[in-house]
């Protein structure tokens, strides 16, 4: 039995007549015939009869439109449960990040998030090839990955993709590095050096492959480490250079990050979701949270909030 047809069995016998149950549903007559006919067709005994020129139920009709009554308020209580699940604070929210986005955001999300009386969250430290971020959403309600600007978009027709953050790529190098007296550099000034990069298929290997484009030759790679701290550590002891982003990354002592003048390296760090887990208010709150997060500056100060965003659900 279909829910619809259930309505009008239901309404013929509160209202009396065919014309007056068009008139309540705004629908046809003909429309209101229609449902009656199939919700006959389920049933082996007449719902129905002709009492002069009214349609009228029969004593099988009456019993199924007050087990409709029971049947509408049982998809009331459903309704409404799933609008309670859907607003509880008290449902926890997974949050899955790459590595140097948990290291910068996941204790400040932690705190505001607390501190707006929002759900419990989990959090988990994601290191995975740029393709297999999309795959994390089942696990994870938000996901904040990160891909070239210029690469492969995310699969937005299985996603929700909310921007984040453009995020500059620097040049990282020791701190005596005969370049690191200068303020900014030039891709000549270091396609000659030795480079420690990620590892093949992971997003940050694109901003390598560009700068060298830029170079017009393949770079010298020697290291691949895809810990921005090992890097750091790395490139501390003089041995190479590497691309640090600049507002995630925390280099550590014996190193200085430098901009490339004539080259702009940089990655895009999004929050995917499922488009059903925006349905969950606290998904949202986190989402706003860590959209709050990703707008201030390195130094932890708020920026002038920006355009609010827009996301329907």
């Amino acid at each position: 039995m279909d829910v619809r047809q259930l309505v009008v069995l239901r309404e013929l016998s509160e209202r009396g007549s065919l014309a007056a149950v068009a008139r309540a549903l705004h629908v046809t007559p003909s429309a209101v015939s229609q449902q009656l006919a199939a919700l006959q067709r389920t049933s082996p005994v007449p719902l129905t009869e002709r009492r002069g020129r009214r349609l009228a139920l029969t004593p099988a009709g009456e019993a199924l439109a007050a087990a409709a009554v029971d049947v509408a308020a049982a998809l009331d209580a459903a309704s409404r449960a799933v609008s309670e699940h859907l607003d509880s604070p008290d449902l926890p929210v997974g949050v899955a990040a790459f590595q140097s986005a948990a290291l910068a955001w996941f204790g400040p999300l932690l705190r505001e998030v607390a501190a707006a009386g929002g759900p419990p969250l989990r959090c988990s430290d994601e290191d995975v090839a740029q393709r297999d971020f999309p795959a994390l959403v089942a696990d994870h309600d938000v996901v904040v990955a990160h891909r070239p600007p210029a690469g492969p978009p995310w699969p937005e027709r299985r996603l929700r993709v909310v921007p984040l953050l453009t995020e500059a790529l620097h040049v990282a190098l020791a701190a005596d590095h005969p370049l690191a007296r200068r303020r900014r550099l030039a891709v000549a000034d270091v396609a000659g050096e030795r480079w420690i990069s990620v590892h093949e298929g992971f997003p940050l290997a694109g901003a390598l492959d560009a700068v060298a484009a830029a170079a017009g030759r393949p770079l010298r790679v020697v290291h691949r480490i895809n810990d921005f701290s090992v890097a750091a550590s790395v490139v501390a002891s003089g041995d190479a250079l590497a691309l640090l982003p600049a507002r995630t990354a925390r280099p550590g002592p014996g190193v200085v990050v430098r901009p490339l003048a004539d080259a702009a390296p940089a990655r895009q760090v999004d929050a995917l979701l499922r488009p059903e887990a925006l349905a969950r208010r606290g998904v949202r709150t986190v989402l706003a949270a860590l959209q709050r997060i990703a707008a201030r500056p390195a130094d932890g100060s708020p920026r002038a909030p920006g355009p609010a965003a827009r996301w329907s659900t």
